[in-house]
Formats: structure tokens, C-alpha cells, sequence
């Protein structure tokens, strides 16, 4: 009788641990939605949901109501809605349930039209597995957009110059972080926000924020908004990080070379000409090889003026305080790869260094930086201004700089008359050309200038426009 219940307590016991060790395999294989994390923009709204594992799901939409319904299957929620806020952005509520086969239904219920879009991230060094789901506005069909108009840069009605200021990462990119926890986002808003506040304050100038809150845009949907927007100038603000916490200094960038020969194959590959070159011109309708001498021009006068405004920045920043480097330098960012727009990228110290850390956290430090910034673009469009600014309505009131000229004629009044112009520091061929409305190539060919290398005190002689 004894050995009977001694047997059967084993039993019990063993089919105990037997039902623990497949439950946890069960459970093992069922992945955990462990949390929720939104970020609104103006333009689209972001869900990330972290998961245990990788996962398989489906996605699907429904119209009146607006709904996105994603099921995604072997799933179990571990974690709390309420995490969330639906104050902003395309979600006015998320709803679960439970449905057959372990399969996790989420359903949202939103505001208006969006275009939705997911994928699957592999843990990094913050994050695990995460579902991403991109909400993108769609914009209302029924409102008939008006013509685009192209005025003319004689119009008598002067516009102002349109600084766009691209405040880098946001959203689940914090960027850089600093021993103390400074997020390379914060700060960078916050230097952003200070330089839009001076350029505002400039009569002649309208600052643009790409990012003007705690969201995530794409690098390409960066670019894209400046040039929505007609941009002048495109100014990205980062912060640096290096594994040795010594290295510092701020930075500035314009595209490489390389970045721009890229760039180039791109357009000229996929047509990517929605919103033309500046001035109009659409590269839809031109043969393969005027559209590559278009594009040539314009990136080449882009990647001038962006030397020039980039070398003014750097001026300004070493008064503020150590750069990393003497001069400007040149990489292949995608936020600089715009053909027609001057862009450049500063990178206003290292925030793995300690005590630059500590300055960038200060409001007093972010102005100095963004008054910098400020100071050589502001430079750059007084010496270069846009045709049809109120810029160069300024300019071309003023008396001439006799320095600067060797015979000075405000309007040529002899069909013939050539200006003469004498190279000063900061010149450059583009700029040279909008001054006087002439193009680089006739200012080369009148110089029989075999490189766009300009040389001090050189006398240049400037064709009739």
C-alpha cells in the first residue's frame, strides 16, 4: 500500500513538471506585446509596438469608418494601453482583442484618411523586436489644389528668403546620448527653436522648422519638406558622439562629391521631378543629356553657395568656442543631397564629451550656437542675395563697394557694356552670377575659367545677361 502512493506521488509530481515545462514552451513561443510608444507629427502619426520576439501579421484598412486593423498572430499583450496619449495625431483610439489561434487583433480607430505603412525592426542596443506602423495624412482630394504660379524675379512684389532649420532625429531616434542621458533630439530642438526666434526677428527672412516636436520624419521626407516649402537655405542641426569621450568640437558639412554624383543618377534614373529644380525647371520633358548639363549646373552652383554659407557658420561657431576641425568638411548625408537647394549640416559639439555635454544643456550655450549659425547665413544672403527677395530689393539700393569694382554701372546702358568684378574672399562663381544675373558658364567662357576655383584680386570680367 505504501509503494502504491509512494508511485502514484511520483506520477503527480512528474506530470506537474511535465505541464510547467510545456506551458513555458508555449509561452516561449508566443510573443509578448510588451509595450506601447506613439509620436504625432503634423504630417503622419508613428505606433511602435515592442514585441519578445519577431512576429508575422497582417495589416488591413477599412474607410467609413477609418479604421487599420492589424492581426498579428502567436501573440499575447502583456502590457497597458493607457500608456498612451490619443491627444494628437491620426489615432483617436486603439482597441485589442484576443481572437482564435493565439492571434492578437489590434484595431485603430482614426481621425481621417491616412495612407498606412509597416515593417519589423531587429533589436539594436535600446530596443528589441518592434512592430512600426506609419500613418501617413492623406491629403483631401476635394479641395482642388490651385495652379502652381512661378513669378517672375522682376515681379515689383518682393518675397522674403525662406530658411529651412532641420532639427535632426525625433521620435524613437534620440540620436546621440550623453553620460548625464542628453538626448541629441532635445537639444538639437532647442538650438533649432532659438535660431528660427533670430531669423524671424530679421525683416526679409521666414524660418521654417522641418521638426517642431518629439516625432520622427524620415531623412528623405526632410528634404522633400524644404523643397514644399521653396527653401533659400536648408540648415540640419545634430550633435556628435564618439566612443572616446574626449574627442570635441562643433562641425560643419556640405555634400561630398561623391554624395552628389549619386544624387544626380538618382534623379536622373527615376525622374524624381515632382517639384522641379528651382526656377521651374522640370527635367520630365528634356533628352537624356540636356537634363544631366541641367542638373550639372544647378548641383554645381548648390554645392558652391553651400561652401560659402558653410564657411561663414564655421567662422561664427569657432568664436563660440573649439571646432573639430580647421575647415568645412564633406560627406555623402542624405539630408544635403538636394540638387537646387544650398544645404549644409552642423554638428554642434560632442555630446559623449562631458563638458560639452553640459554646455549643450545650457539655453545660454544653445544661443550662442544658434546665434552662429544665424549670423553666417544671414552673412551669405547679404553678399548673395536670392533674385527676387527682399534681400535683393536691399542690395540693389545700396551704393556699390567701390573696393569690389573696377568700373561700376548700375544697369549697363550700352548694349555691349561689360562689369568688371574683383575677387574678394568668400567670392564664388554662384554667387558671382546671381549678383549679376548671369549664368556660371558665361561667366566661365568670358573667362575662359577651366574650373570653378576662383583666385583673390583676380579681375573677372562679367558678360551682358
Amino acid at each position: 500500500m505504501f509503494i502504491n502512493a509512494n508511485y502514484h506521488f511520483k506520477l503527480t509530481v512528474i506530470t506537474i513538471l511535465m505541464l510547467l515545462i510545456f506551458s513555458d514552451a508555449a509561452f516561449a513561443a508566443t510573443a509578448q506585446v510588451k509595450g506601447f510608444r506613439m509620436w504625432a507629427s503634423p504630417e503622419s502619426t508613428r505606433l511602435v509596438l515592442d514585441l519578445s520576439k519577431g512576429v508575422s501579421y497582417v495589416l488591413s484598412t477599412t474607410s467609413k469608418p477609418e479604421r487599420v486593423i492589424i492581426d498579428i498572430d502567436q501573440a499575447q499583450l502583456t502590457t497597458s494601453k493607457t500608456q498612451v496619449s490619443y491627444k494628437n495625431g491620426a489615432i483617436k483610439k486603439l482597441r485589442t482583442a484576443h481572437k482564435k489561434n493565439k492571434k492578437l487583433r489590434l484595431v485603430l480607430d482614426l481621425r481621417h484618411r491616412i495612407k498606412p505603412k509597416s515593417f519589423l525592426l531587429k533589436p539594436n542596443a535600446k530596443y528589441g523586436y518592434r512592430l512600426v506602423i506609419d500613418l501617413e495624412k492623406v491629403a483631401d482630394s476635394s479641395k482642388s489644389k490651385a495652379p502652381k504660379i512661378i513669378k517672375s524675379v522682376n515681379s515689383t512684389r518682393k518675397r522674403d528668403l525662406i530658411v529651412a532649420i532641420d532639427a535632426g532625429h525625433g521620435g524613437e531616434d534620440p540620436g546621440a546620448r550623453g553620460k548625464k542621458g542628453t538626448q541629441e533630439k532635445t537639444v538639437v530642438l532647442a538650438i533649432a527653436r532659438k535660431f528660427r526666434d533670430m531669423v524671424n526677428k530679421k525683416p526679409g527672412m521666414k524660418a521654417v522648422l522641418i521638426r517642431n516636436g518629439d516625432y520622427y520624419i524620415s531623412l528623405r521626407g526632410r528634404t522633400k519638406k524644404a523643397r514644399k516649402l521653396n527653401a533659400d537655405v536648408f540648415v540640419s542641426i545634430h550633435a556628435d558622439a564618439f566612443k572616446n569621450p574626449q574627442a570635441n568640437g562643433a562641425s560643419v558639412f556640405i555634400l561630398s562629391s561623391r554624395g552628389a554624383s549619386s544624387e544626380a543618377a538618382k534623379w536622373l534614373a527615376k525622374k524624381e521631378n515632382e517639384a522641379d529644380l528651382a526656377g521651374g525647371v522640370s527635367l520630365d520633358d528634356k533628352d537624356d543629356m540636356l537634363a544631366k548639363m541641367l542638373l550639372d549646373l544647378s548641383q554645381t552652383a548648390t554645392i558652391e553657395a553651400s561652401t560659402s554659407v558653410a564657411s561663414r557658420v564655421l567662422k561664427g561657431l569657432k568664436k563660440v568656442g573649439k571646432t573639430h576641425k580647421s575647415g568645412v568638411e564633406r560627406a555623402g548625408f542624405v539630408v544635403l543631397k538636394s540638387p537646387d537647394i544650398p544645404s549644409i549640416l552642423v554638428e554642434t559639439g560632442f555630446i559623449s564629451n562631458p563638458r560639452e555635454e553640459k554646455l549643450l544643456r545650457t539655453a545660454s550655450y544653445q544661443k550662442k550656437l544658434a546665434r552662429a549659425i544665424f549670423n553666417g547665413v544671414d552673412s551669405y544672403f547679404r553678399q548673395y542675395p536670392t533674385p527676387g527677395t527682399i534681400y535683393a530689393k536691399d542690395v540693389e539700393i545700396k551704393k556699390l563697394d567701390k573696393k569690389s569694382f573696377v568700373t561700376i554701372k548700375k544697369y549697363p546702358t550700352k548694349k555691349n557694356s561689360v562689369k568688371k568684378h574683383k575677387v574678394t574672399r568668400g567670392d564664388t562663381l554662384s554667387g558671382i552670377s546671381k549678383r549679376y544675373r548671369v549664368s556660371v558658364a558665361a561667366i566661365k567662357k568670358a573667362n575662359k575659367l577651366k574650373s570653378n576655383t576662383l583666385y583673390l584680386g583676380k579681375v573677372l570680367h562679367i558678360p551682358r545677361s
